[in-house]
């Protein structure tokens, strides 16, 4: 159960960073065909995420068995990115340096996992073309939102991600997440301010606490 819990939380906290991203590598020849409305949809969702440098936002997270859980959510172009749960949730996710470290302060252990082997290693590209991005498969245009549908992988023919930005004043409000099993993993950010100052300290490596000694 916890296993999945968390492994259901990280896969949907690192969706996240198909938002920040460009092609990564060149991009497949595209089956997909967007009409000259969603592509100019398209570009409004890509230049509000090419004029991101930070981030500062609280977060929601329903899980797909019903759990509940809230924090803070910050992102730096380049390269860093942190989720802290609040308690009783322990875990903190903070990417620096190339690397994606997990802490869970109950257990009081830290893993850490190259960004490349992670959606992260997608993340903070100085240009970001949803146009050209393979992974984008369909945006849908409603009266007060975009919502654009994405793959975590292109060997899939499907979208598994829903990205919601409010319109016609682009703005990141939500993304779900379908996993392998049809469970739904869905975050939803609030309180956000673009362009906010933000302590470097926050996104330090996480390490252990020290052991107690008598």
């Amino acid at each position: 159960m916890h296993r999945f819990r968390r492994s259901a939380a990280l896969f949907a906290i690192m969706v996240c960073a198909t938002l920040f991203s460009g092609a990564g590598q060149p991009a497949p020849p595209r089956r997909i065909t967007f009409t000259a409305e969603q592509q100019a949809a398209l570009d409004r969702v890509s230049a509000y995420l090419n004029g991101i440098h930070t981030i500062k936002s609280d977060f929601t997270q329903l899980g797909p068995e019903g759990q509940l859980d809230q924090g803070q959510f910050l992102l730096e172009k380049p390269g860093k990115l942190r989720f802290e749960f609040n308690p009783p949730n322990p875990t903190l996710i903070v990417a620096t340096g190339g690397e994606i470290y997990i802490k869970n302060s109950k257990l009081n252990t830290v893993e850490s996992h190259d960004v490349s082997d992670t959606p992260l290693g997608l993340l903070l590209d100085d240009k970001v073309n949803l146009k050209t991005n393979s992974a984008i498969t369909g945006i849908d245009l409603q009266d007060d939102a975009l919502v654009v549908h994405a793959r975590t992988s292109t060997n899939r023919q499907q979208g598994n991600i829903i990205l919601v930005f409010s319109s016609p004043q682009i703005e990141l409000r939500q993304w779900s997440v379908k996993d392998n099993q049809g469970g739904i993993t869905m975050v939803v950010l609030h309180n956000s301010q673009v362009g906010a100052a933000i302590d470097e300290s926050l996104f330090a490596r996480p390490v252990k606490a020290p052991r107690k000694t008598d």
